[in-house]
């Protein structure tokens, strides 16, 4: 049974890899395709082509407009360095590359947590309050994952540093699940229920901060899981997962046929 648990959870593990590997490159494209070809063509108008007047370019505001640069830029980072540092193979055979590639993933998530919430202060609210505040709080467990999984890693304390590590990818990515969430709840209820324009509908207020808090839940439960559990647990959590990632891949079809592509 122990041996059982343990290949079905490292099965299901590496396909979640798989999907998620699919849908954050296909989200890396996306930030590439819309905003890296207007600063490659100079053309920065073409950023608010997505993002609301007064939240994309705005000419004449260049502290403001470098923020949102530098936030972007940070974005794109994470979602092509981040899941090759959960590469187990890639640890063994090319530390001295995950070493500088965990280094560029962190350092990305921090400025992109702190840039974000500069373009808040300054720009207001893009999705309402209660998101904003959802914002604020991925953006200090960010800089509370992020910090303690480098200061664990300088201390060469390497368990406890690929447990914040690990804590640190989910919150870094947590505004990739926040448009899972949203598309997946749009089509499995064929419409926007509980969604209002203003983004203070009940749907809204939840995944303001389940956005955050539920995949960094999930991840708790499998470090126990994996770590403490037994057999039961671990097949439990193989179950779970397995059924998460089958709706997280439901989330990234919908939103590439229906946010991402349509925009490219």
């Amino acid at each position: 049974m122990d041996g059982a648990a343990d290949r079905a959870l490292r099965a299901v593990v590496v396909f979640w890899w798989c999907v998620a590997a699919a849908g954050l490159w296909v989200f890396g494209l996306y930030i590439a395709a819309v905003y890296g070809v207007g600063v490659a063509s100079g053309d920065l108008v073409r950023w608010n082509v997505v993002l609301p007047d007064g939240h994309g370019y705005v000419r004449g505001d260049a502290p403001g407009n470098t923020t949102l640069g530098v936030h972007l830029a940070a974005a794109f980072l994470v979602t092509a360095s981040g899941l090759l540092q959960l590469v187990p193979r890639l640890r063994a055979r090319a530390p001295a590359v995950h070493r500088w590639n965990g280094r560029l993933f962190l350092s990305a998530g921090m400025a992109a947590a702190v840039s974000g919430l500069l373009i808040a202060l300054t720009r207001g609210a893009v999705a309402g309050d209660y998101m904003t505040a959802g914002n604020a709080l991925n953006a200090a467990l960010i800089l509370l994952c992020g910090g303690m999984a480098w200061r664990r890693a300088v201390q060469r304390r390497i368990a406890e540093h690929r447990r914040w590590a690990l804590r640190a990818f989910i919150v870094i990515n947590a505004i990739w699940f926040y448009r899972l969430g949203m598309m997946f709840w749009f089509t499995v209820n064929r419409g926007p229920v509980g969604h209002t324009d203003a983004f203070d509908g009940p749907w809204d207020i939840f995944l303001a901060f389940a956005h955050v808090l539920v995949p960094l839940g999930v991840m708790e439960l499998y470090l126990a899981a994996r770590d403490r559990g037994g057999a039961l647990a671990r097949g439990l959590m193989a179950g779970g997962l397995l059924v998460a990632t089958l709706a997280m891949g439901v989330g990234i079809a919908a939103a590439v046929a229906f946010m991402w592509l349509p925009r490219i």
